[in-house]
């Protein structure tokens, strides 16, 4: 029976899987696969040399790659990674051992105590200071005390996947997976996680569309409530 599935995302990942292959604790997963979206740059290939399977992705996307994964994996529960620098792999045991305590949704927040955000050394924290408004509002709204709400370096049980009818688009899935485990009171843990600088390539993630998203998904949850359960 696989427990346990590590899904690496990536799109044009190459320097960072160089420097973090050694580093992925392969062995405290059941099993592994890449959800890859047409990267040009050797990505595929370099999974293919440490015989790592690859599953295509077509659309493009954050989300899809989450949806994609979920629905490949055949672990009882998932781990999100990206191979960027930003999440620490060293991590990943951490993430399956709350799982095994029974939590639902585990996150690895950049705002514990003892976890470092990647803005932390300079004096304009906008990313950071956005992540923090957003998680705020969902605490207030859903009775929350997650400390970081949006960061998609996180774990859950397939089946709480699968009851949270996920249907954001982009960057949004992790916030609207959030909120809807609140929402349908999941237990949620959080582990104190070392935000490292990204290495190489270019975030996915440009801060004033996804900002507008994120403010459409929260209005959009406040206005369905628990309906997406029909």
């Amino acid at each position: 029976m696989v427990r346990t599935s590590l899904i690496i995302l990536t799109r044009n990942e190459i320097s960072g899987l160089k420097a973090l292959i050694r580093k992925i604790p392969f062995e405290a997963v059941d099993e592994f696969f890449a959800v890859d979206y047409e990267s040009t740059d050797g990505t595929v290939e370099f999974f293919e040399k440490y015989k790592i399977p690859v599953v295509k992705q077509q659309i493009p996307g954050r989300s899809h790659g989450f949806y994609l994964g979920a629905e490949h994996a055949k672990g009882r529960n998932l781990i999100f990674f990206s191979p960027d620098g930003n999440e620490d792999p060293s991590d990943i045991p951490q993430l399956v051992d709350q799982l095994d305590k029974g939590y639902d949704l585990v996150i690895a927040s950049r705002f514990m105590k003892n976890a470092r955000n990647e803005e932390d050394d300079k004096i304009i924290k906008m990313r950071a200071w956005a992540n923090q408004g957003f998680t705020l509002i969902a605490n207030l709204i859903w009775s929350g005390s997650v400390t970081d709400s949006i960061n998609g370096y996180r774990a859950i049980k397939k089946v709480a996947f699968t009851e949270l009818k996920l249907d954001a688009t982009g960057f949004a899935i992790e916030y609207q997976m959030t909120i809807r485990s609140l929402k349908l009171g999941l237990s949620i843990s959080e582990i104190p996680t070392i935000e490292g600088n990204r290495i190489g390539g270019k975030s996915g993630s440009d801060a004033i569309p996804t900002g507008l998203s994120f403010i459409y998904y929260l209005l959009r949850e406040i206005l369905i409530g628990t309906r997406f359960q029909k």
